[in-house]
This record gives C-alpha cells, structure tokens and sequence, in this order.
C-alpha cells in the first residue's frame, strides 16, 4: 500500500506540473497528452548526444534531418526537398525545404523564430566533430572530408570516400539540425529544433513536458496540420515493475519491451498477449533492427578473455532457443550466426554457434591443459534488467567447468565502464543507426577503439579492417554484402563476443491509441498519434 500511495502520488504531481504548463482549453483533455515513462532517464536533449533509445525519442519528437527512413526503410526528404550525387559518388548537394521553422524561441528576437538555412545545416554537423562537444556521434562525419552552405538553401557534402550508405547514415538523430543561436544556449533549458513537439520542461529525475509545435511543417494526407497531440508527458520511474503497474493502472499510454517482472503476466510463453488484457491493450510486433550479446574486452590481462578456445567455448555452452521460449517468451531469434541481425543483407554464410557442450567442454579442458588454469573464472557485467539471461548463462557455463560471477550495476555504470575498458565481459546491444550492416561491423573495425568510437571489445584484426575499408569503398550492393558476409565470419571464427540474439520490438498500447505504428529501429513517433476520449 505505501508503494501504491506513492505512486497515485507521483501521477498527481505529474498531472498538477502539466497542468501548470497547460492553456486553459486543454486542461484536463487527457486524450491530447500521451505519458510514456523512460525507466534510464533521459541523460540529454542534445541530439550529439543521441547514441541510445532513452536520448533518441525526445531528440526524434524535437528535431529533424535532412533525410529519414520511412516504415520500409526507405530514404525519403525530411529537412531536405531534394538531393542530387554526383557522378563519381563522393558529392552530396541537398536543397532545403523553405516552410521550415525553429520552435520559437527569444534568441531568435522580435520574431521569436526563423527559417531554418544550410549555415544551420552546416554548423550542425560540423558540429559533430567538435572536440569541445565530444559527441560520441563524431564517427558518423568520420568519412566526411567538407561540408558547405552554398546559399541559403543549398548544403554541399563532400566525402573523403564513396559510400553508398551515407544518406542512410544521415538519418540518424546525431545528425539532427539545430539553429546556430544554441552555442549560446543551454540544450538542458532550451533546446530548440524544428520537429512536432517543442521543450516545455525537464525537471531532472521527476519528469519532462513537450508541448505541440504550432509551427510544423508537416501535414497529413488531408492537409490537417501536425501533430494531433497537445503534449507528450514523460516520467522517470526507474523501476521496471512501477512502469508496468502505471500502464495498467492506465496512467501511462504505452509500454515498450519485455522485462522479467511482467513478462509471464503480459503474455504468453508462446509470445501472444495475455487474454485478461485483450479488452485494454493492443500488442504490435515486428522485426527489430538490435542484436543482443555478451563483448569481451580483448585489451584485458585475462588469461581467459585472451583465449579463443575460451570464449568459443562459453558460445558453446548454453542453449540459445531454450532461453528465448523460457526467458524471453519467444520474443527474439536465437543468434545462431554473427553479429549481422535477421533482416539486413549481408550475415555470414559459415555456421555460427549452437548449443554443444561437449565441444564447450573439450575447448575448455584444452585451454586448462595449455595454460596450466585448473579452475578458469569469467566475470559478466550486465544491468538489472538482464539478470535473468545472464543467470541462465551462468548456470550452463558452469556445467563445462568455468566458474562464472556476475556483477549487476546501474545502466549509466555498465555504459562508463564498458567505453573505459574495465569490464572483462559485458552484456550489451547495438541498435542500429541506419539500415545497412556495415553501422553493426564499425564495432570491430580497429579505429573505432572505445571510448572514441563504438569498438567497446578492442577487437583488432587486419583482414577484417581490410576488408571493412574496402567495403566503404564498393557502391555495388552484392559486393559489398559480400564483404559483409565475410566479416561477419571472421566475427564468428574469432569470437570477440557472444551474440545471443536478434530481438524483436514489442510495444503495448492503449486501446485509446491509434496511429503509432511500428519499426525495425523501434524508433518512437508521436507526430501522428491520436488518443480517443
């Protein structure tokens, strides 16, 4: 009862603070604010800061590329009306749309807002690259040789290399544009973009407001102005179980993923929604561009982590479609080949690792014989939210004679650690950024070394780096999924992790809400969600 007290107490307080926000025609209209809660916290509204799906779905509500993906995947205008490439494929010119304007804001003066321009552009990305930003986005404009505003509606984007998955790259909300007034702005006050909903308010840890955008550029299909919505609410309850409770309760209009604490209550073990939630929840599923694993840090003095015998034999050692039925209710495919998730060209051919404990266990005595390590010990580090996998791991490892610990720790610590190289092995995922495989195989490639790039295992391989540079360099799509499919092996041959499996998105939503739909980044757009009263 104390936490239920707390909690109506928490969804009162929210109601008061967007209240106080709120004009008077809209007080009290619940089906114009949609509530999700954000279990990590939402650390920034800089979009240089857009490396994760808690900082991506505000920063997607407020900003805008130049180019986006659309339910198919598919490269269509956002920022941009039109973009040309020059013939030997190094040279990007978009011209910008001219209805476009910035949240209104008082650094823009009497006016209180302006047409976005290419100067904008330009310094947004340029931006990316600053050291005094430290944006861990910087790898994106890592091919980019220039970037320059030629008038006030044309960009000009010059590439040190071809690469045929720039535009796609381009979507990503690293590159979101942002006026040049921010430099003297705080993104944790006032940030200002151009997308649907604008900055209200943050209070750290408690909650966060968007309001409507008056000034989008966006309608529907019937010219109706976008979006539908009034504002979007969203609560920092960390835990998993309050997030669940809260949607039930209906004091939140969806829910994202699957944890241990509600899973089994949620749906079925064959991965179909709950009958006792039929009447009031709606489920959505689709393929999820995010492959789950285990990384281990080659950089590490462990005998074990500098073994290979080792840590095939750990992907060995457990029964991947054993855990995906029991633990996670058949959400998710079983990671049977490399890194390359289901869905995007370019996985390896060779057969990557099934459940075979004798063979785990013959690598592992092999490895106790040539290292004289009677007893070899592996450490994971994983957050809460994974303990249940992880504990499994442990239980089947241990049955090949490796002594398994786990560490459990907060998110934010697992994510400061693992870039500084501290943690011997860890749990993690890599949702993709764009759709094309070589944004999963920049985790390897040796010039991404954590922390000034995604390389968070410091796998280094000179084939494999070959080959990666050469794959920048192919437009031909069935020689470059080629290229893929043969360092996707070599991730497979030398194991610098365990991938455990491709998920799935999986969202719940209230029967009140329509027009959300789904995708493979699982990414988060309200623009045209409705409520019903």
């Amino acid at each position: 009862m104390k936490y239920l007290s707390s909690l109506s107490f928490i969804f009162l307080l929210n109601l008061l603070i967007l209240a106080s926000c709120s004009s008077p025609e809209v007080d009290n209209r619940d089906h114009l604010v949609f509530r999700y809660n954000e279990h990590a916290n939402i650390t920034s509204l800089d979009p240089a800061f857009a490396k994760d799906q808690r900082n991506i779905w505000p920063a997607h509500q407020m900003y805008n590329t130049l180019v986006r993906l659309d339910s198919t995947l598919s490269i269509e205008g956002d920022l941009a009306r039109s973009w040309t490439v020059s013939e030997d494929g190094l040279t990007y010119y978009f011209k910008l749309r001219q209805d476009v304007l910035f949240h209104k804001h008082t650094v823009f003066g009497k006016d209180s807002t302006r047409h976005v321009s290419a100067k904008d552009v330009e310094y947004s990305l340029k931006r990316l690259t600053d050291p005094k930003v430290a944006s861990p986005g910087s790898w994106v404009m890592s091919n980019v040789k220039r970037i320059e505003a030629k008038t006030d509606d044309l960009i000009e984007i010059e590439l040190e290399h071809r690469f045929p998955g720039f535009l796609g790259l381009l979507s990503s909300k690293f590159c979101s544009v942002i006026p040049r007034e921010m430099q003297n702005l705080d993104f944790q006050t006032s940030p200002i973009g151009t997308g649907p909903f604008k900055f209200k308010r943050w209070e750290i840890g408690e909650k966060m407001v968007l309001r409507k955008n008056e000034l989008y550029f966006k309608t529907d299909v019937k010219g109706n102005t976008l979006p539908y919505l009034e504002a979007i609410s969203i609560t920092f309850l960390p835990d998993k179980q309050s997030e669940f409770l809260a949607f039930i309760q209906g004091k939140l209009d969806f829910l994202s993923g699957l944890d241990p604490s509600y899973k089994d209550e949620l749906i079925t073990t064959g991965g179909k929604l709950s009958s006792k939630f039929e009447a009031r929840v709606n489920m959505d599923k689709s393929p999820y561009l995010n492959t789950e694993y285990l990384g281990f840090y080659l950089d590490s003095p462990s005998t074990e982590i500098q073994s290979q015998d080792f840590r095939k034999a750990i992907n060995y050692a457990f029964d991947r479609d054993k855990m995906i039925k029991y633990l996670r209710n058949n959400i998710g495919i079983p990671a049977h080949k490399g890194f390359i998730p289901e869905g995007l060209a370019g996985q390896t051919t060779v057969k990557g690792y099934s459940y075979q404990p004798k063979k785990a266990k013959a690598l592992i005595e092999k490895f106790k014989k040539e290292t004289g390590i009677i007893s070899p010990k592996l450490i994971i580090s994983t957050n809460p939210s994974y303990i249940d996998l992880v504990e499994f791991i442990q239980k089947e490892v241990q049955k090949i004679g490796v002594q398994v610990d786990i560490d459990v720790m907060p998110p934010s610590t697992i994510r400061q650690k693992r870039s500084a190289g501290q943690l011997d092995n860890f749990r993690a995922s890599w949702i993709a950024d764009y759709p094309d495989a070589i944004n999963y195989l920049s985790l390897f490639y040796s010039d991404n070394f954590s922390p000034n790039g995604p390389n968070y295992t410091h796998f280094k391989n000179d084939t494999y780096d070959r080959l990666y540079e050469e794959a920048l360099k192919v437009t031909e799509d069935t020689i470059r999924y080629k290229l893929y499919s043969q360092m996707d092996s070599i991730l497979v041959e030398k194991a610098p992790m365990i991938p455990l499996y491709y998920d799935e998105v999986i969202r719940f939503r209230s029967k009140s809400v329509s027009g959300l739909g789904i995708n493979p980044f699982n990414l988060l757009d309200l623009s045209k969600v409705k409520k019903s009263k």
